[in-house]
């Protein structure tokens, strides 16, 4: 399972609702964000449009993302094809539509612009899309340079998104939503100051958006609503744009929606085949002649010469007195609101007053929210230009300390070291995580994060993780496997793939020494990050890990392996024996296994393997003749008391406990179909010479019982 990220609705690799596959983020807002996915049914690519959870209870910003939906019911090229919403078993909404492969339009903006040819060209593509939206009654509201994608970077496959969902909720940002406006203060039109929208207001954004994208900036619109009111009125200087295209901006964008065209077709037939001429208010649109592009320009044939009329650029009749009086009530109503403290004097307050600064794991920082000043603002920007991001920030006011930018600074510069980070600010309370592979630079963050002296004015909750973040299976089992030096290890519940940074790692198997174990340990903990890690081996010895190495890959048979003290006769079912002690040891067979051959050793600490069945004494080790005819279960001993051993002159073996080999020693039952082995096996040989012989044999073995018994020092 891969973990989310402290600063992400989903992850790399999460599977929503057994579908959809996320293979990257393709961008973030402040309500929500954006992933490339695949369907795991289909194999389409799909972009979806996740909302953050804390507005997916909220009844506008649902209202919004089904507003969205409903763009689906719209088939055109130009804009991009909407699916459906859906919930995940964890409350998140996200919107599926088709994925847009190209650059935005804000992209050619940030690289200096784009020529008035192509631009003509792009106001035709949109103007389609729009007028396919107009004809269902959608209006986008929000048109802006982010929302229309180059498809494969051509002009004429410009495409539309994003239908209804603003970026940030506060009245002081840049796009508002509510009960009376949404969009871009620098692209939305006059009236959509005091609530009012429709497909003009679109045609307007479209004409605002030609003008940024041709100069590689966004219109000023002024650091106040009131600034922003006045030059609302003002017709958009347009000098220096070469006709057409400059003729259509200033028709597109005339504060009154009235002077505008009014609808998308009229703007897209300005776009392919005209100059308007302005006389007395009336539009004319001259065809363009065959075969002329978009880039051409056309020359109007003149105007008819008549006197001045000192009334000519007057309002005309009701309609230049109802203009008159719309933009006083505008005017009027935002003065009042400002003095009554709906528009604070001077910036805006945005309450909360929030700033996220992130950077994901290969991609460049960003930082989004309000500032307080313009020199924080350049403070911010610059430290995200120097690690190749950029800054989208918003003069406000708020509730925040006097020392609020110089603690944002310092915090920003301490955690650009992390291949990956967040900070989260909401008023003075920052929120910090992160990620680093690197354990010194996790050490020393983690212990400057907990001066509260490094980022004045801030209270700070960070969380810095020792990553990394995927740890490939393949690599941990590369080094287990370097390490193992008692047969294999195992690393059981291990993932298909990756580590996710909250799957613990887990190791079974034996070892040949306590020193193997630790450095098994060390070495997983180093590139573990901060995974929890378990080594659950079994140390052994040389001498059995050789033999182990050796032994076939047989099931148990039930075989039963019994201790006993040699001297008092009682059971000893831990299996540990102190010096001067005398294992007894018996072996019972199970009442099912009659037929096969037995061959029962131990195999010592020293390196030595000692045969108790067969040896010179006991040679026939047939089960048949070890039953002697009884049914059942019968138990055999193999190892005795020293009393018996030395009564029967050393016919029976018997073991006593000396400070000379103390350790583990494996008592092992082998059954066969065969004597496996031509002839008997030496009663004491050498843990390599039995190996050998075990890799020699000339038959299968059918099962493998195996204890351990433990010699140990009082």
């Amino acid at each position: 399972m891969k973990p989310p990220r402290s600063d992400a609705i989903f992850q790399i690799g999460d599977l929503l609702n057994n579908t959809y596959r996320i293979e990257a983020i393709l961008g973030r807002g402040g309500t929500s964000e954006v992933y490339r996915a695949r369907s795991e049914i289909s194999g389409h690519k799909v972009a979806l449009k996740a909302l953050r959870s804390e507005f997916s209870g909220n009844d506008d910003f649902l209202f919004l993302m089904n507003r969205e939906e409903a763009i689906r019911e719209v088939r055109h090229d130009a804009i991009v094809r909407y699916f459906h919403n859906q919930r995940t078993d964890t409350g998140v909404v996200f919107l599926v539509m088709d994925h847009v492969d190209g650059v935005g339009l804000d992209r050619k903006m940030a690289e200096g612009g784009m020529s008035a040819e192509d631009l003509l060209t792009v106001a035709a593509r949109v103007s389609e899309g729009l007028a396919a939206a107009h004809a269902r009654n959608i209006t986008h509201r929000d048109l802006s340079p982010d929302n229309i994608i180059l498809r494969g970077g051509d002009p004429a496959d410009a495409v539309i998104i994003d239908f209804g969902i603003a970026k940030d909720s506060n009245p002081g940002a840049e796009t508002i939503v509510g009960n009376e406006f949404a969009g871009k203060y620098a692209y939305a039109a006059p009236e959509q100051l005091s609530g009012h929208a429709d497909a003009r207001s679109d045609i307007y954004a479209l004409g605002a958006l030609l003008l940024a994208t041709f100069r590689g900036r966004a219109p000023d619109m002024g650091a106040n609503p009131m600034e922003v009111i006045t030059r609302k009125a003002q017709p958009l200087d347009t000098a220096g744009v070469p006709e057409p295209l400059k003729s259509l901006i200033d028709l597109a964008t005339a504060p009154d929606p009235d002077d505008r065209p009014q609808t998308a077709e009229d703007l897209r037939a300005i776009a392919l085949g005209g100059v308007p001429l302005n006389d007395d208010h009336a539009t004319v649109i001259v065809p363009r002649p065959s075969g002329q592009h978009a880039g051409e320009t056309v020359m109007p044939a003149a105007p008819v010469s008549k006197a001045p009329d000192p009334k000519a650029h007057a309002p005309k009749g009701r309609k230049g007195v109802l203009v008159i009086a719309a933009l006083a009530v505008v005017v009027l109503g935002a003065a009042g609101a400002w003095f009554g403290g709906l528009f604070p004097r001077g910036l805006p307050i945005a309450d909360p007053f929030t700033l996220n600064v992130a950077q994901a794991a290969g991609a460049s920082p960003v930082a989004q929210g309000f500032v307080p000043s313009q020199a924080v603002a350049d403070a911010v920007t610059g430290q995200m230009s120097k690690g190749g991001g950029s800054a989208d920030l918003t003069l406000a006011r708020g509730d925040i300390g006097p020392d609020w930018g110089t603690g944002v600074v310092s915090l920003i510069d301490l955690v650009m070291p992390l291949e990956e980070y967040r900070i989260a600010l909401s008023g003075n309370a920052a929120t910090v995580t992160g990620l680093t592979d690197d354990r010194t630079l996790h050490t020393t963050l983690t212990a400057a994060l907990a001066d509260a002296a490094i980022a004045p004015g801030l209270e700070i909750s960070p969380s810095i993780e020792l990553g990394p973040r995927f740890l490939p299976v393949d690599r941990v089992r590369a080094l287990v496997a370097g390490l193992a030096d008692c047969g294999e290890l195992t690393l059981p519940g291990a993932p298909a793939t990756d580590f996710g940074h909250d799957t613990g790692i887990a190791v079974l198997g034996r070892v040949a020494a306590p020193e193997t174990r630790s450095a098994l340990r060390d070495a997983l903990i180093d590139i573990a990050g901060s995974r929890p890690v378990q080594v659950e081996t079994e140390v052994l010895n040389p001498t059995l890990c050789t033999v182990d190495a050796a032994l076939p890959d047989a099931p148990p048979a039930g075989f039963d392996i019994a201790f006993s003290q040699g001297d008092t006769g009682a059971d000893n079912p831990s299996g540990r024996f102190l010096v001067g002690e005398n294992p007894v040891i018996d072996v019972t067979i199970p009442a099912a296994i009659t037929d096969g051959f037995l061959l029962v050793s131990a195999l010592d600490v020293s390196g030595n393997v000692f045969h108790l069945l067969p040896n010179l004494s006991r040679p026939d080790n047939s089960i048949a003749t070890l039953r002697n005819g009884q049914t059942g279960p019968v138990t055999l001993r193999v190892a005795w008391p020293l009393a018996d051993s030395v009564a029967s002159e050393g016919e029976k073996i018997a073991f006593q406990v000396d400070d000379s080999a103390l350790g583990k020693s494996r008592i092992m039952v082998i059954r066969m179909a065969d004597d496996i082995f031509n002839g008997l096996r030496p009663t004491t040989e050498s843990a390599e010479s039995f190996a050998h012989a075990l890799g020699e044999r000339s038959g299968p073995v059918l099962s493998l019982d195996s204890r351990i018994l433990v010699t140990a020092a009082p």
